[in-house]
Formats: structure tokens, C-alpha cells, sequence
């Protein structure tokens, strides 16, 4: 069974299926046509109104049917042009800063200021630094590579203590407005929140992560459990619903919970997959058709789902979770083996029946609240991203390169959601004027 097991059927990431076939997916088919969905705003390149440059291309002077000279009184400009869109030449430029100064009648001598910023005989100024941070923060180039892509793109030849050193500045001029996310979440309806093993250095540490779909927050801990979400003072304060993949620190908080149905799938799929009891696939089309159902409720404007559909889906839910479990009852300790501590091993399928028995107002609540999603996608889609650092540089060499990463992530993470310009905010935070992270309309 454990040979069996892949990212379809249990909560084993993509990277590690191999070249074996590309395992199922959990949507279902026949629902929408390959390729963009109506309504979808296409992205053809298109002409500007106004180009930077026009060239107009002349004529030969002879005609090369009858070898006469061409008239310049007869030639005019076609209506027909064509646009090409390219980058100009870049090359660092250098500004020198001078200031003037003067002595008075009074013998006093009066000197003007540099610039605010302007504080070293020679430094890099906004824009290169943004340039590093949005490479190895957000695009996921390890820093010796984005010390040689910014020399071979721009002339400036840095050495990556150097980008460090702009890294590090970066999350220390971005920690108030992450300290916003942070605050903004804890007033926030709905939360997803998830967490993952990361390496800094030798040592594993842990990634969390709570998100919505306009903020991104994440930090890293030595610990996963209750130790390291106390610490970040968001579960402890939150009062609204956590969305999580039911791990069971989270239970340790009093807000209300809502579990990742994508997670029971993937654990039903392969029960259903090796014991083939019916009772998994019944479950696998009742927990598809309630999300269907909420997906046209949602359409139409509900916010839940009325009291009779909730009732059906509960009641089925235990008639199902009643069969399975008299084909997989709980196992009892031999009487007549030796006593030995700890629990008594249980099969997958009892463990996950009894979750979906013992928590089945989390299983269900997206029937009952709209705001609340299906699956926990939305933490794993945000810390996503945070694990492909991790297989593209090996490792993070210390706790302040991971910590500088989750400050600076979870701010450029979270302006994206926003559709707003990184590479601009990143500027501003460099000139001391970060933008905030909160939405337009918070």
C-alpha cells in the first residue's frame, strides 16, 4: 500500500511521482473545454497608439520594371506599418552628487545638504537593489546567480556578500508593513494556514504560512506544533474560521475550524484504490457533488446552502462513514500478547472514518458558510513557492537568510494577489516610502 501511494492518492508533493505516469487529477472532467474559458481576457500582443521611435523606409530611385528614375513627388507613405517592441540598450548610469558652500560676512560657513539616502562616498543606489531582492526573493535565483545575470544584463558587478547585505536590508525595511499583514489577518472572516519543512543549514525548521486571497503571511520556526504557532500570536488572537489540513495542533485553538476536503479525497481515492469497498468511491461522489452544489449556490448569490441540502449531505455522510467503519472496525489488543504502552495501531480507513465522523461540522462547513472554501488551496498555493526556494538553492544557510526570505516574500506575495507593481515597491521601500500592503478597500 505504501508502494501505491502518489501526489493523487495521498499528500505526497508531485516532485517525488518520478517519471512513472502523471498521476489523476481530483477535478472533474467534461465540466469546462481545454484551453481559455469564456469570458477570459486574451493577452495578444498589441499595438501601441503611440510608438517611441518611427522609421520610414524609402523606395529605390529606379522602377524595376522599365528602369526609369521614380519621382519624389509621387512617392507617399504606405498605410500599412508594422510595430516592434524591444528593450533599448541598458547600462548602468552613475549620478555624482555636489553640494555648494559658502562662508558669510559673518565668518560663519554655510554648506547645503546631500540628498536624503545619499550617505557613502560610492553605493548602489534604489533601483539596483531592488533589482537583486525581486531576482532572489521573488523569481527564486540563488544569489551568485543574480550577482552574474545583473553583470551580464546591466554591466554592475556585484559580489553576493554585497546582494546579501541588500537582502538583509530589504526585510528590515519591510517588517512594518508585514507586521500590518499580520494585524489585518487576525481581523480577517476566513484564514488558510498550513505549514512545511524547510532546512536552514543542518537543522529542520518549519515554514508557516496564514493567507487569504489578497494577503500572504509566513514565518519559519524550529518547531511546527503549538510552540511555534503560539509564538507567531496569530491562532492564539484569531477568532474567525481556520481553514487547515487538520493537523492536530490547530484543535488547540478556540476559533472555528474547516478542514481540506482535498486532502479526504486524496486518503479516499486510495482506499477506494486498495481495499475496493464501495463505501470510499460513494464518498468520493458526495463530497464532488456538495462542492458542485456550493459552486452554483455561490452563482446565484446564497450563502449557504439551505437547511434541507445540509441535512442530506450530513445524513449520507454518516451512512456512508456507518458502513465503513463495520468493514473496517477498531482494532483491540490481543489479551493474550504481552501489554505494551502507546495506542493500538489503527488501518488508513478507520483513522480517516473516524475523522470525518468526529469532525464533521469542519468537513461540512463550506455547505453551511460560502466563505469558506472546499479545499485549503489557497495555503498550499502560497507556500508553494517558499519550498521551490528551497529545491532551487539546497538549503537556506542560516535563520536569518530564512527569516529575511519570509518578511520580504510575504510582502512582494501579497502585492501580487493585489495585482499591484513589485519591482516599484520595491523601489519605494529602498527610499524609505515602502507602499502599504493593505487592499483598496480595507
Amino acid at each position: 500500500a505504501r508502494l501505491g501511494k502518489d501526489s493523487h492518492n495521498s499528500s505526497k508533493p508531485p516532485s517525488s511521482d518520478g517519471l512513472r505516469r502523471k498521476p489523476k487529477s481530483l477535478r472533474e472532467r467534461g465540466k469546462a473545454r481545454v484551453g481559455g474559458q469564456p469570458g477570459h481576457k486574451g493577452s495578444t500582443l498589441k499595438r501601441v497608439e503611440q510608438p517611441d521611435h518611427v522609421e520610414i523606409h524609402q523606395l529605390g530611385p529606379l522602377c524595376d520594371a522599365c528602369g526609369n528614375l521614380i519621382a519624389r513627388e509621387n512617392v507617399s507613405v504606405s498605410s500599412e506599418s508594422r510595430q516592434v517592441i524591444d528593450l533599448p540598450p541598458i547600462r548602468f548610469e552613475v549620478t555624482e552628487h555636489l553640494v555648494e558652500q559658502a562662508q558669510c560676512a559673518c565668518g560663519k560657513m554655510h554648506r547645503a545638504a546631500f540628498p536624503e539616502g545619499v550617505s557613502q562616498p560610492v553605493q548602489y543606489g534604489t533601483q539596483i537593489k531592488a533589482t537583486t531582492v525581486y531576482l532572489t526573493q521573488y523569481q527564486q535565483l540563488p544569489v551568485d546567480r543574480t550577482a552574474q545575470a545583473m553583470a551580464d544584463l546591466f554591466g554592475v558587478r556585484l559580489s553576493t556578500g554585497t546582494v546579501q547585505n541588500q537582502i538583509n536590508e530589504a526585510a528590515l525595511k519591510l517588517k512594518p508593513e508585514v507586521t500590518q499583514i499580520r494585524q489585518a489577518l487576525l481581523g480577517d472572516a476566513v484564514v488558510h494556514f498550513d505549514e512545511s519543512g524547510v532546512r536552514v543549514g543542518r537543522d529542520l525548521h518549519w515554514l508557516h504560512s496564514a493567507s487569504t486571497a489578497t494577503l500572504t503571511w509566513l514565518a519559519s520556526h524550529p518547531k511546527r506544533g503549538q510552540e511555534a504557532m503560539d509564538s507567531f500570536g496569530i491562532l492564539p488572537e484569531f477568532a474567525g474560521v481556520a481553514v487547515h489540513d487538520g493537523w492536530a495542533c490547530y484543535a488547540h485553538y478556540e476559533c472555528e475550524h474547516a478542514l481540506c476536503n482535498a486532502h479526504h479525497l486524496r486518503e479516499l481515492i486510495f482506499i477506494s484504490e486498495t481495499t475496493q469497498q464501495p463505501w470510499a468511491a460513494q464518498m468520493i461522489d458526495l463530497l464532488r457533488q456538495a462542492c458542485s452544489e456550493v459552486g452554483r449556490s455561490i452563482e446565484k448569490g446564497a450563502q449557504s446552502l439551505s437547511k434541507r441540502r445540509q441535512r442530506y449531505y450530513r445524513q449520507r455522510s454518516s451512512e456512508l462513514i456507518a458502513e465503513g467503519l463495520g468493514l473496517n472496525p477498531q482494532r483491540q489488543r490481543d489479551p493474550s500478547q504481552p501489554k505494551r504502552r502507546g495506542k493500538v495501531k489503527q488501518s488508513a480507513a478507520f483513522n480517516l472514518l473516524s475523522r470525518l465522523e468526529r469532525y464533521a461540522d469542519q468537513v461540512w462547513r463550506f455547505t453551511v458558510d460560502h466563505r469558506v472554501p472546499f479545499t485549503n488551496n489557497q495555503a498550499e498555493r502560497d507556500i508553494r513557492m517558499p519550498k521551490l526556494k528551497q529545491k532551487v538553492s539546497g538549503c537556506f544557510r542560516s535563520k536569518g537568510g530564512v527569516d529575511a526570505f519570509c518578511t520580504i516574500r510575504s510582502y512582494l506575495a501579497t502585492l501580487r494577489k493585489q495585482g499591484r507593481p513589485l519591482f516599484d515597491a520595491l523601489a519605494q521601500a529602498f527610499a524609505g516610502n515602502a507602499p502599504s500592503p493593505m487592499p483598496a478597500s480595507s
